[in-house]
């Protein structure tokens, strides 16, 4: 299942204890204080793992707590710290405080590490206590709570293309013939109802993560039909490429309302190609004419295909690998 979106409340672990405990070696009649420190509590540590497409793992963990440190011991021994909770999420995942929706960290690089809650400190024995003055002192102290925080996970998901079109488009199909991935294909609008991840790889050997993302109508930028659900998805794609169902009596207006919730969600300025789908139907060879037509600039850029019987898929996936390693190369 794919999850996009949880709340969770963290705790650092507590600091242990501190004791108080005395030294009772038989050739030192003196003895004197020798009760150890508290071991300080584990902290909450979130990490960006490029392994992981979802918050799934997360979804039915509303309360994750760090471990809590270890009370002292005798002989001045120090309690065992808390063991740290490493918390992986994938790329692209923003980290929100729960009540204002401040951005606190944005992970976006494989591995990198942020402390969300701290632990808590260990309290201090009855060694620590000991002065000049004071040389038998009966004292010590409680370790100090963790830190708590109760976030936002919100994935945005991070790849090369994204796959985008209107409801049974044919974005799923052609993600299947460029990455051999499994994914439910239908005959019906809406069969996409979470975004697909893959990865293509080309006769090079490199490779791009190409998302196909659910099926966008027109006024999706308003929160129609998925809407917002996964518009925010194609934030961080680098290229996009339109899928265009060519069996549609006018696919021209399907392309016009993608570029025009684009823009609404301020992506236009995004690169892309265009692939007219289903060219191996005869309505969609007749309509293919009048979209060149109608579109002269986008003749570089537009390829007729048919992704289910895998018809022109060789010069677009040249130019979608030309284009992948171009936007690469900004960052």
């Amino acid at each position: 299942m794919f999850i996009d979106h949880v709340t969770i409340s963290f705790s650092g672990g507590k600091g242990g204890n501190g004791i108080v405990a005395w030294r009772r070696e038989k050739y030192i009649p003196k003895g004197g204080p020798a009760g150890g420190n508290g071991g300080p509590g584990g902290s909450i540590i979130l990490q960006g793992d490029r392994h992981l497409f979802s918050l799934e793992h997360l979804r039915n963990r509303p309360h994750i707590n760090a471990d809590n440190g270890h009370q002292g011991g005798p002989n001045n021994r120090t309690g065992k710290r808390g063991s740290d909770k490493i918390i992986k999420v994938p790329l692209g995942t923003l980290i929100k405080d729960a009540s204002s929706q401040k951005v606190i960290i944005d992970l976006t690089r494989d591995q990198e590490q942020y402390i969300l809650c701290h632990g808590g400190r260990g309290g201090r024995g009855n060694t620590s206590f000991k002065s000049s003055t004071h040389q038998a002192p009966h004292i010590c102290t409680e370790g100090t709570p963790g830190e708590k925080a109760s976030v936002e996970l919100e994935l945005k998901i991070i790849a090369d293309v994204g796959l985008i079109g209107m409801p049974n488009a044919g974005k799923s199909t052609l993600l299947k013939a460029l990455t051999s991935i499994p994914v439910k294909i239908a005959p019906y609008p809406f069969t996409t109802l979470t975004p697909n991840i893959g990865i293509m790889e080309f006769p090079d050997f490199s490779r791009i993560i190409i998302a196909d993302i659910p099926g966008i109508i027109e006024k999706a930028h308003e929160d129609k039909g998925l809407g917002l659900t996964f518009l925010r998805h194609i934030e961080r794609t680098s290229a996009l490429v339109f899928v265009i169902d060519g069996s549609n009596p006018k696919p021209f207006e399907d392309l016009e309302i993608l570029q025009k919730e684009l823009a609404a969600y301020n992506m236009k300025e995004k690169p892309f190609l265009v692939v007219f789908n289903k060219i191996d139907t005869k309505i969609a060879q007749e309509n293919f004419s009048s979209f060149q037509k109608k579109y002269p600039f986008l003749l570089e850029n537009l390829f007729a295909i048919s992704a289910l019987e895998k018809e022109g898929l060789v010069p677009f996936i040249t130019t979608l690998q030309n284009l992948s390693q171009k936007e690469r190369k900004k960052f």
